[in-house]
């Protein structure tokens, strides 16, 4: 099961040739793609892909560079919209104090807001964390254990990931592991069972090695895959069954899954 569990097929940047994109993955072997939301926009755009191509899953979600424009309205939009068959997660949300705007404040508003639509709903969570970890932690923990959801992209140290998974969230990681300056999320990977792990693309950014600085594809989740076996001396093929096994459970794939392995 090589899935990507975060990949932005929406995103303008496959504007030109996403049919192409998209049927190419099939003969690359991908079983299939999460593509989250990053606005309003963009999650009614994630369900459309859902329902035009079966291995396609959905999250919808307002990210927190977009955090200013979500209002109650988009709120019980979001909710509406998760209800669809194809949904299958809350995302994705978070904190990005990478740049100043929007406020703090706002960002943890929006994002405390969409962690109670997902409370509501029974549905796991897809979480940005960029610049924020310390209100990143608060918010989680005050949250309570036994949580359903990822911490996606990850970046933060061994000691944060510790705690994410006492909390009973997953870890993924993407392409930015096979970069030259890895060596701090190389240990993060050492450290997280494989149990516990998923990989994605984050297409069309963070393209890994060789490929860096290209747009990223959902395909390339093989060489994310590849690094983890490496780094924890493992075989390809068992990372790849591991991780894939760890989001069917987590979106509720089951169809998904009883299909594959019929």
């Amino acid at each position: 099961m090589l899935i990507d569990t975060h990949a932005h097929l929406d995103d303008a940047r496959f504007d030109e040739d996403r049919e192409h994109v998209i049927q190419q993955l099939r003969q690359d072997g991908l079983d299939c793609v999460i593509n989250p939301g990053a606005d309003m926009v963009s999650s009614r755009k994630a369900i459309e892909l859902a329902h035009a191509y079966e291995f396609i899953y959905a999250a919808v979600g307002v990210h927190p560079q977009d955090a200013e424009h979500l209002n109650d309205t988009d709120l019980a939009e979001l909710e509406r919209l998760a209800e669809d068959d194809r949904v299958v997660a809350i995302g994705e949300i978070g904190l990005d104090y990478h740049y100043d705007e929007p406020g703090r404040d706002i960002q943890k508003a929006c994002f405390k807001s969409q962690l109670k639509l997902a409370d509501k709903l029974g549905k796991p969570v897809i979480i940005h964390d960029r610049d924020a970890h310390g209100d990143m932690m608060s918010i989680l923990k005050n949250r309570g254990k036994n949580q359903k959801g990822v911490l996606h992209c990850f970046s933060g140290s061994v000691e944060m990931a510790e705690e994410c998974l006492k909390l009973g969230f997953l870890i993924s990681f993407t392409g930015n592991i096979t970069f030259k300056n890895a060596r701090r999320l190389i240990d993060v990977v050492k450290a997280v069972p494989i149990e516990r792990i998923m990989i994605e693309t984050d297409s069309p950014y963070l393209s890994p090695e060789p490929h860096r600085g290209q747009r990223n594809y959902p395909g390339n989740v093989r060489y994310v895959a590849q690094k983890i076996a490496e780094i924890k001396g493992m075989q390809y093929d068992d990372v790849v069954r591991i991780t894939g096994h760890n989001a069917i459970k987590l979106f509720g794939l089951t169809e998904l899954g009883a299909e594959r392995h019929a």
